[in-house]
């Protein structure tokens, strides 16, 4: 019996609450990661776990050794990670939860120059727009625009998110120009619905700060498809300049209300405090850093053409 890798499987199962999503994590069968963890139980002669068909529960034992464990397994994966960094031949897997918003169209020359430094660690990236809990759903961190939700988890910021009103200038000269926010309470709107404050809008426009609640046409969590929907001549939409960038540089859409600036979120990297991925981790977002935060590419084109302002307030 490796006692390592039985500890390990009990670790994902108790953070997964369930066998079956452990296993997936982990990337073995099932029966293998139940194996494991009855071979633990029979050798510290107590259950770790109370099962029934709808659940998987820590007993008291397990309970009283999870938080030891979870860090024996992090402690040890830190120092297998720093004896290959030092090598120079750092490897495993790196599971990364990512917005869409940011991966498509910006992350893929990224992953390209970090594994050509770093070739045989294995990138998995889960591109979803859900806010999901990285140590629930075993992912090492989380890219997203939420504060963490938990004590458990850090947040390494790496640049702030800014968002435009934008539309087609056919949508424009159909409609009319908004010239105050309130303005937009007469258009159809296209908005996320992943934002962390939802349909509340903050405009910091001088001289007073203005809070709408705006009712959308459209709603939907792909940043994406709200892009293509202005470019369709189909209304404003409220949408992250990563993603805006593009089509405003081009032309094919107008920032709407340039002089109200809407409050800003921070994309961040949010991860276990046992800091699970190791080195590999921080590697990754050492690199994420390095690329990013000095210079949001996107930003700088908007700027440069006078379609967006150099300040930022950020939630």
């Amino acid at each position: 019996m490796d006692r390592f890798l039985t500890i390990e499987a009990f670790v994902t199962v108790a953070q997964a609450q369930s066998f079956a999503e452990a296993a997936r994590q982990m990337r073995l069968s099932k029966s293998v990661v139940t194996a494991r963890v009855q071979q633990l139980e029979e050798f510290v002669g107590a259950p770790l776990f109370h099962r029934n068909t709808r659940n998987v529960r820590l007993s008291e034992v397990g309970q009283a050794f999870l938080q030891d464990c979870i860090d024996l397994v992090g402690r040890t994966d830190a120092l297998t990670d720093q004896m290959r960094e030092l090598k120079g031949s750092l490897a495993g897997r790196l599971r990364v939860h990512a917005l869409p918003g940011f991966t498509l169209g910006h992350m893929a020359t990224h992953l390209r120059e970090f594994q050509e430094r770093y070739p045989e660690i294995v990138l998995d990236i889960f591109v979803n727009d859900a806010v999901v809990d990285p140590i629930k759903e075993g992912f090492d961190c989380a890219l997203q625009i939420f504060r963490p939700s938990s004590e458990d988890l850090v947040e390494r910021k790496i640049f702030p998110l800014r968002r435009v009103f934008c539309a087609s200038p056919a949508y424009l000269a159909r409609h009319g120009t908004p010239r105050h926010p309130r303005d937009l309470l007469g258009h159809r709107l296209g908005l996320y619905s992943g934002y962390p404050t939802r349909d509340k809008l903050v405009f910091q426009g001088a001289p007073q700060k203005i809070v709408l609640d705006l009712k959308p046409a459209l709603l939907s969590n792909s940043v994406h498809l709200l892009n293509e929907y202005a470019c369709e001549h189909a209304g404003i939409v409220c949408i992250p300049t990563l993603v805006a960038s593009k089509s405003l540089v081009k032309g094919q859409l107008v920032p709407v209300l340039p002089s109200w600036p809407l409050s800003s979120f921070w994309f961040s990297a949010v991860y276990s405090r046992s800091h699970r991925g190791g080195a590999k981790l921080r590697l990754f977002i050492e690199s994420l850093l390095a690329r990013y935060s000095d210079d949001q590419p996107w930003d700088t084109a908007l700027i440069a053409k006078g379609l967006l302002t150099p300040t930022t307030n950020i939630e």
